[in-house]
């Protein structure tokens, strides 16, 4: 029987279905390809917002229209969040939540078996530990994501991905140690490390995120080591230095910093302030030559004055990112700010995405600008048109150059040219 996987949402969830798929392969499982009907379809949801929700019972719909006889799966943080409502979409022939992926197979075989239905979806134990799951090979050969951390304590007032995750877990470095050897026999240059909320890897094995990438880059056969996003309160002085002591850790850092206005922040329970998120910015670029600082920005949160709006993109233009994420406030039933009287209108928040992303833009531009002569290494990953091909420097700027020869799989010297939009043109070194 052959399958296929739907992966909505973040770098963990890729992790997650691609770990998921090679438990099929060992069960006797082979994956489909794109021109094959599918007689198992795996649904791996997300819940972030209420639209991530109306997108997973869209795509089950689809899915079983696509594929009338195939077995349907849904999994993921939506059932886990909200087992009372997935438990209905009955387009799902088995539903599973997140607290135990390793039912997969077990649940797969019963439904052989009896053609019942099936829907087994575990609540979250308090001292429940991290989930072995481990990843030996990804579509991409030079990058790979390593889960290492599962779970998120902080409560923030929009968030219910706490309740869709669980408390934080982490991956013991001795298994983390055994995943990445076997990722770096299969070729890759490039690993990141990602989690639900990965500065607090470790809090639960009396260990912390720096250990994790100490372990990464004592890894021979693997050259860079890249972190996913990262919460400020974890950053402080003493982590950044430590940090900086592993010259395979790349030099660019996705801070999450959500408002740039200490009230907001409050209002969101986020855990710092500006002034905090400043000097954490600060020691970065002061012990990482170069780097790279990009950010998630949430505009029209409840209660968010104009003036509150104006201090945040004032600090978004202080900061200069690299990159910044913006979107709109979306309520997320569940959460304590769904509940709260003072609403912004989607009018309102549409006009300050607009304007936040025009402040971000520039400073994408200017970060660019700044990597213009400068001479850095370019691990090479995709062939685009015209004999070019696209790869990312170690602060992860995009870089195309143009070779006869194929560059895929190489990281080479590239003098930056020129910006041409998104992204830098490059000439090889001797070239």
């Amino acid at each position: 029987m052959k399958f296929s996987f739907i992966t909505l949402g973040c770098k963990v969830n890729q992790y997650e279905s691609q770990a998921m798929a090679e438990l099929l392969q060992k069960s006797g499982f082979f994956p489909a390809n794109h021109e094959e009907k599918a007689d198992i379809v795996v649904l791996n949801s997300c819940t972030v917002t209420a639209t991530s929700d109306q997108k997973v019972r869209q795509l089950l719909r689809r899915a079983r229209r696509n594929n009338p006889d195939a077995i349907l799966i849904l999994t993921g943080c939506m059932p886990q969040a909200f087992p009372d409502i997935a438990s209905r979409f009955e387009e799902a022939d088995i539903v599973l939540g997140n607290s135990h992926r390793s039912s997969l197979i077990p649940a797969l075989t019963s439904y052989l078996s009896h053609s019942q239905r099936i829907v087994d979806i575990r609540p979250y134990a308090p001292k429940d530990k991290f989930e072995a799951l481990s990843v030996h090979e990804f579509h991409e050969r030079t990058r790979a994501f390593v889960k290492i951390e599962d779970g998120c304590n902080r409560f923030c007032s929009y968030c219910i991905i706490p309740y869709a995750r669980g408390r934080v877990r982490s991956k013991p470095l001795e298994e983390l140690r055994q995943e990445l050897t076997q990722l770096a026999q299969s070729g890759y240059q490039e690993v990141v490390l990602v989690g639900i909320n990965l500065s607090a890897y470790g809090q639960d094995l009396g260990l912390h995120l720096c250990d994790a990438v100490e372990c990464a880059c004592d890894i021979e056969g693997i050259q860079r080591i890249r972190l996913g996003s990262l919460e400020p309160e974890q950053m402080d002085a003493p982590v950044v230095e430590r940090l900086s002591k592993q010259k395979k850790l790349c030099p660019q850092f996705h801070l999450s910093l959500q408002s740039g206005c200490d009230e907001t922040l409050r209002r969101m329970n986020r855990h710092y302030q500006t002034v905090q998120y400043e000097e954490i910015v600060k020691n970065l670029r002061r012990h990482f030559t170069n780097s790279a600082i990009t950010t998630d920005i949430m505009v029209g949160f409840p209660g968010e004055t104009e003036e509150e709006f104006e201090r945040s993109l004032a600090f978004a233009k202080q900061i200069g990112f690299a990159k910044a994420h913006i979107f709109c406030y979306s309520p997320r039933p569940g959460t304590k700010a769904a509940k709260d009287k003072n609403q912004i209108t989607n009018a309102v928040k549409e006009q300050r995405s607009k304007k936040m992303s025009a402040v971000c833009q520039e400073t994408r531009r200017q970060f660019l600008q700044e990597q213009i002569g400068k001479r850095e290494q370019v691990l090479f990953e995709t062939t685009c048109h015209n004999g070019f091909y696209e790869g990312y420097t170690e602060n992860y700027t995009p870089v195309r150059v143009s070779s006869p020869i194929p560059l895929c799989g190489k990281i080479l010297p590239v003098e930056m040219i020129q910006v041409e939009g998104e992204y830098c043109l490059g000439k090889l070194e001797n070239q």
